[in-house]
């Protein structure tokens, strides 16, 4: 069982087999490409529509990136170069996000969106593809009560 939304998808991530490790928070110092990251901490927000109502346990929307980091080619000679970068595997990693039900979660989840997929050239040949899930979730009483 995960302890947090990251960790559950994560888990989600690591049972598929795509042949890339997954962290939660950033990748091991000196890891090689390709490699996922997955990132909680950006916006949680109540879900006015299941507020809570008749007992049940308050809905809240949280907001995560998965990232993609692999290099983008090659070196293969003096004037040559081989492409690396594995297209259409971030599609793949967005297509078994989306519309599952993360059961490594403690809480319940009921939906799991990805928002969209955003590729970035970045530093020393390397691209990320920024991926934004949402995941509605039911609110656990221990992220809100003191222990």
């Amino acid at each position: 069982m995960a302890a947090s939304t990251a960790g559950a998808i994560k888990a989600r991530l690591e049972s598929l087999a795509f042949g890339v490790p997954v962290f939660r928070d950033g990748p091991r110092e000196g890891q090689a490409e390709p490699y996922i990251v997955v990132q909680e901490g950006m916006p949680a927000a109540v879900d006015l529509r299941a507020a809570g109502d008749a007992g049940e346990d308050p809905q809240i929307t949280e907001t995560l990136t998965v990232d993609l980091v692999q290099l983008a080619r090659v070196k293969t000679g003096a004037r040559s170069t081989r492409v690396t970068e594995r297209y259409g595997l971030a599609e793949a990693i967005a297509a078994a996000l989306h519309g599952c039900t993360l059961p490594a979660h403690p809480a319940h989840v009921t939906a799991v969106r990805v928002q969209d997929i955003d590729r970035i050239p970045i530093t020393d040949n390397r691209v990320r593809h920024s991926i934004t899930v949402t995941v509605r979730r039911a609110l656990l009483t221990q992220e809100v009560t003191p222990t």
